[in-house]
């Protein structure tokens, strides 16, 4: 499978839908707190982790 641009950006959001629906059907929160406090929550963190790990994969690539 290529990874490029959109293939990242596609798997990503579909993890965080996911992960987030899964929590809205479970009804453990309520649907107002998951959709403003843990969605963009989730997001900003697994986009840092996303830039983190391309960043690495980027370094182990060159050889250094």
């Amino acid at each position: 499978m290529e990874f490029n641009q959109a293939t990242t950006i596609g798997i990503f959001l579909l993890v965080v839908v996911v992960g987030v629906g899964g929590l809205l059907a479970s009804g453990v929160m309520a649907a107002s707190t998951v959709l403003m406090m843990v969605a963009p929550s989730v997001l900003v963190f697994g986009g840092l982790c996303l830039f983190l790990g391309v960043k690495h994969g980027e370094h182990r690539a060159r050889g250094a």
